[in-house]
């Protein structure tokens, strides 16, 4: 372990200290439960800890804030796109209904698909989104985007193959 990840880590242990009340109160406004605040508090310093970056950080509770703010859209997201799941699972009729396993199954490919898309550069990710989600075509997504239609076809492939990475997994 280098000096910068020792001091990165006590740096980190201190703000820990000294946010970590603070950060779970104010989260405890957006969030029911209070394993769900204390969830996303952990996961905000654990995404602190896992950062490459040693700078000082001149203003902690703004930093924590966004990444937390980050985490609980996150969340929030992923149970919508649950919630949506689940929905068009109830229209179906009951004897073609799913095993619980087969509906966890697709429930972690969702969540996997989502974190893997959420990976990618934003004109990525807007360029799938306005194809696969609104039916777009890629001369539409060039001159909404303002890029080249080589550069939509190219965005839709990485897209895709991300996609395809998160169904193998």
């Amino acid at each position: 372990m280098s000096g910068a990840d020792v001091s990165h880590r006590q740096t980190l242990s201190e703000l820990f200290e000294l946010h970590y009340a603070w950060l779970c109160d104010r989260l405890r406004r957006h969030l029911d439960s209070r394993e769900c605040v204390e969830d996303i508090a952990s996961e905000t310093f654990l995404q602190l800890l896992a950062s490459p970056n040693v700078v000082p950080i001149r203003q902690p509770r703004a930093l924590l804030t966004t990444i937390a703010k980050r985490l609980i859209y996150q969340r929030w997201r992923r149970r919508d796109l649950e919630r949506h799941y689940l929905d068009a699972l109830s229209w179906e009729e009951c004897d073609d209904a799913p095993s619980p396993e087969s509906l966890t199954a697709a429930l972690q490919l969702l969540d996997r698909l989502d974190r893997r898309l959420n990976r990618l550069p934003a004109k990525v990710r807007t360029t799938f989104v306005l194809s696969r989600g609104s039916g777009m075509t890629y001369p539409e997504i060039s001159q909404c985007l303002g890029i080249s239609a080589r550069s939509v076809s190219d965005y839709i492939d990485k897209a895709e193959t991300c996609c395809l990475r998160a169904c193998l997994e």
